[in-house]
């Protein structure tokens, strides 16, 4: 079977996104993102819209991959200042936690699964 050149970057993306959703129990996920993903990191941007806002949009990415791979729990539309309250929060009750650790909460709660994707 020929696959278009579209057809094979679909399958590249799936790949991508469903692969290390399915071994999210077995090892944690490989995520692409900031150079530093700490809290620490995050909170120290507070005050810096310009220095916040590649985090905001990278857990706004993180989110739409989540609805990608998982269309049957979307994540509705969330605003920059909705994901800066999470992730604030969460660093707060969570200091030793990265903003992609918040964000995997977030989507969680947001999906309304409630509960970290397993096997």
């Amino acid at each position: 079977m020929i696959m278009s050149s579209s057809s094979r970057h679909v399958v590249l993306i799936l790949a991508g996104v469903l692969l290390p959703l399915c071994a999210l129990s077995a090892a944690p996920p490989r995520l692409l993102g900031l150079e530093d993903m700490s809290c620490t990191a995050w909170k120290a941007t507070k005050g810096d819209p310009e220095r916040r806002e590649p985090y905001l949009q990278w857990v706004r990415g993180f989110l739409s991959g989540h609805n990608y791979a998982s269309q049957s729990r979307q994540v509705g539309e969330v605003s920059a200042a909705a994901v800066a309250l999470y992730v604030d929060r969460y660093c707060a009750e969570h200091a030793a936690a990265t903003v992609a650790t918040a964000a995997m909460r977030m989507s969680d709660e947001y999906s309304g699964r409630n509960a970290p994707i397993t096997r």
